[in-house]
């Protein structure tokens, strides 16, 4: 099949190629010979009349043109893979399948363990994948690396589809026996107080970052950390605060050794949303796994979700 005289065919080839930047690599990924793969390469130079990898060193890289080619061809695979596994039907007791959704270790620790039980009790012939936090989470399924996203409903793209899976608020957590239990926490001592941040290791804010930024508080930072769930114990038994997320914080405070403080100024809820490529819609298996991660939430502390 041709479009615009170009062999479709060659799509495949030329998408493997501008991401791996080696004839080898691509060849095995795609499990022909080289010299078939060196082949396809030539072909295509001939249609864009543009070398597309270019010897430097050792090693391949893009040239212009075939930078700019980069996400259009990724997304047009994406679509053509996805519409090639979508099936009509879903049975999640019967069939298999396989989803990789990308989680920061916040969103993992409330809804994680009743996804993990749901998922081993409704679908035992699911795989499911969970990948870590990223700088560009969108991006991610813009090149079929992600099946879905759960970020913070302000990283999402607005190409994408969404939904609000739930919503949390920042409070302040205190160790029960350190100088801050018993005290208000006026903005004035939280701001003197030492913190323990979360800075995420792909260089975004955080949440509780953006927040006291916005309220004109610069905390005094004496330990950070990259993950959400390490916060309670670096403040246990110290003279630390944070500001955290309530969900996270509720569970440690009932294990002992913390308290609870409201937070000294006003900021929006935290929402956090489940993402997805629109041109999935009408996929069952996704529909499906959408609505098991929505049915894995706990309800809200403190009210109804």
């Amino acid at each position: 099949m041709r479009f615009n005289k170009l062999d479709m065919n060659l799509l495949a080839a030329l998408d493997i190629l501008l991401k791996t930047r080696s004839v080898t690599r691509a060849a095995e990924e795609m499990f022909i010979t080289q010299s078939a793969m060196s082949n396809a390469l030539g072909r295509l130079r001939t249609f864009f009349d543009d070398p597309l990898l270019v010897q430097v060193g050792r090693g391949m890289e893009l040239s212009p043109l075939a930078q700019s080619l980069q996400e259009p061809v990724r997304e047009i695979m994406v679509r053509v893979e996805s519409a090639t596994r979508i099936r009509p039907h879903f049975d999640p007791a019967e069939d298999s399948a396989t989803f990789n959704v990308v989680i920061s270790d916040y969103s993992l620790t409330v809804l994680g363990p009743g996804l993990s039980r749901r998922l081993a009790a409704e679908a035992p012939n699911v795989r499911l994948n969970l990948r870590p936090q990223h700088a560009q989470p969108s991006l991610l399924l813009d090149r079929g690396e992600a099946d879905l996203l759960v970020v913070p409903d302000y990283l999402g793209g607005s190409s994408q589809e969404h939904e609000i899976l739930f919503e949390d608020e920042l409070v302040v957590l205190v160790a029960a026996e350190g100088p801050h239990a018993q005290a208000e926490m006026t903005v004035e001592r939280f701001a003197e107080a030492p913190h323990v941040l979360m800075e995420p290791f792909t260089g975004q804010d955080s949440f509780s970052a953006v927040s006291m930024r916005q309220a004109g508080v610069t905390p005094a930072k004496v330990l950070s950390t990259y993950v959400f769930s390490s916060i309670p114990a670096l403040i246990r038994g110290t003279d630390r605060v944070a500001l955290i997320q309530r969900r996270l914080a509720e569970p440690e405070v009932a294990r002992g050794g913390l308290v609870i403080k409201p937070a000294p100024f006003d900021f929006p809820l935290l929402q956090q949303s489940i993402r997805w490529q629109s041109h999935r819609n009408r996929d069952p298996a996704l529909a499906w796994m959408r609505q098991l991660i929505h049915d894995s939430v706990p309800p809200r502390p403190g009210g109804p979700e």
